[in-house]
């Protein structure tokens, strides 16, 4: 029994990786784990699904449509700023990128990419959102 939840579990955490990218929300995450856990685990399965689908749709909450609005507002730098790798939600930014703190929400910060605005975590410098 306990083998069926371990595999249960590494399955939903598999699966829920696709789930959490395409909803990107905590209730999606939530929603589809419990799903895919019940259909592969039953009832324990649900369970765990559920809260492993909301932890990693909490990872990928959008942020606030202020932040949003103010990145797509941005004036672009003097330079543009050119990476030959493909900006990727999840991913960092390469350390050459310039991260700018948002002044009103300093948890984001944003940078203009290969043409494209980009939301980023200036912890971590991992992108959060691509504007379009």
């Amino acid at each position: 029994m306990l083998t069926k939840i371990i595999i249960g579990a590494a399955t939903v955490s598999l699966f829920m990786s696709g789930v959490a990218l395409a909803g990107s929300s905590t209730v999606n995450g939530a929603a589809g784990g419990a799903v895919t856990g019940a259909i592969v685990g039953g009832p324990v399965g649900a369970a765990v699904g559920g809260i492993a689908g909301a932890a990693v749709g909490a990872a990928f909450d959008p942020p606030p449509e202020k932040v949003v609005t103010y990145v797509r507002e941005a004036p672009p730098p003097s330079a543009r700023v050119v990476v030959k790798e493909k900006v990727v939600v999840g991913h960092p930014l390469p350390q050459t990128v310039v991260v700018t703190p948002i002044p009103d929400n300093p948890t984001y910060g944003y940078a203009i990419v290969n043409d494209e605005r980009v939301i980023v975590e200036p912890s971590s410098r991992k992108v959060i959102q691509v504007i379009n």
